[in-house]
């Protein structure tokens, strides 16, 4: 099983949203690194920490899964859809997505500043400077360290 941090700004689709909806496609992902994460290496049953991004604090909201393998992005065919992809084709799609199934919220959510101070969690790509991806792999003792965060909140 991996492990993926995948952000969402809770004004656009929130934790909430996806407790409300059990799962979701993560559309719009138009990002050839974030698209070959769900492309090549997510698999159902690996876990998600869903991250409110853009927010006041930003920081992990909830956990999900990966409910579905990859198959192409609908919105790149739309062309009054915002994330159209006028060079995707049905029989060769441009862009992919996963599906994500909800688990938990996690209140209070762990904050970006948790993270950071955690000396542990310094490695981890969301602390990286310039890393902006909206979906990143979670190495598993980062993982484990953030489930134990997470765990003191759900207890």
């Amino acid at each position: 099983m991996n492990f993926w941090l995948m952000k969402s700004e809770p004004s656009v689709y929130s934790i909430d949203d996806l407790a409300r909806d059990g799962k979701t496609p993560w559309t719009g992902v138009r990002n050839y690194q974030a698209r070959n994460f769900m492309r090549d290496a997510m698999r159902v049953g690996d876990r998600v920490f869903f991250y409110h991004s853009s927010a006041d604090p930003a920081g992990i909201a909830g956990l999900a899964r990966v409910a579905s393998g990859p198959y192409p992005d609908p919105t790149q065919f739309d062309a009054r859809n915002e994330y159209f992809e006028p060079r995707a084709k049905r029989n060769a799609p441009v862009w992919v997505l996963v599906d994500i199934a909800f688990d938990q919220k996690i209140e209070p959510l762990v904050t970006l500043e948790q993270i950071r101070a955690e000396p542990a969690l310094a490695g981890m790509l969301l602390l990286k400077r310039g890393q902006r991806l909206s979906i990143q792999p979670v190495e598993p003792v980062h993982a484990r360290i953030l489930l134990r965060l997470i765990d003191t909140r759900c207890a």
